[in-house]
C-alpha cells in the first residue's frame, strides 16, 4: 500500500497522534519513546550521540507547546509530509515542524522529522 493513496482524513488520523507523541517525548527527553515509530532506515542514519546532545541541551526541543497548528500535507512518491506550526514555551516566535510518513512492512512509520 502507498500512503499517498489514503484520504487526507485517513492520513491525519495517523499523523496527528504520531506528531503529538514526538512533541510529548521530545519535551520529556524520552529518546527511546521518541524514536519508537521511526523507520528502520531513519534509525540507521541517526547519530545517537548528536540526538542525545539535542535532548540534553536544546531549550527548544525540551519546551515545545503541545497544541499543534496543522498547515497541510504534501504527497510525493511513497511518502506524505505533514507540516505543523510549532511554538516554544520559553522562546518567542514560530517554527516549521515537518514529519514524513510512509509504509514500512505494512505499518506507517516516520521517515523524517524536524523543526526548522
Amino acid at each position: 500500500m502507498n500512503i499517498i493513496d489514503l484520504t487526507d482524513e485517513e492520513i491525519l488520523a495517523i499523523a496527528h497522534p504520531m506528531w503529538d507523541d514526538l512533541i510529548k517525548y521530545s519535551n520529556q527527553g524520552a529518546y527511546g519513546k521518541f524514536i519508537r515509530k521511526f523507520s528502520y532506515d531513519l534509525l540507521l542514519g541517526l547519530n545517537e550521540v548528536e540526538m542525545g546532545k539535542q535532548f540534553a541541551h536544546s531549550e527548544l526541543s525540551r519546551n515545545l507547546v503541545e497544541e499543534r497548528d496543522f498547515l497541510g500535507l504534501i504527497r510525493r512518491g511513497e511518502h506524505v509530509t505533514a507540516l505543523y506550526r510549532v511554538r516554544s514555551k520559553t522562546r518567542e516566535g514560530e517554527w516549521l515542524g515537518r514529519m514524513v510518513l510512509g509504509f514500512e512492512k505494512g505499518e506507517v512509520r516516520i521517515f523524517a522529522a524536524s523543526i526548522f
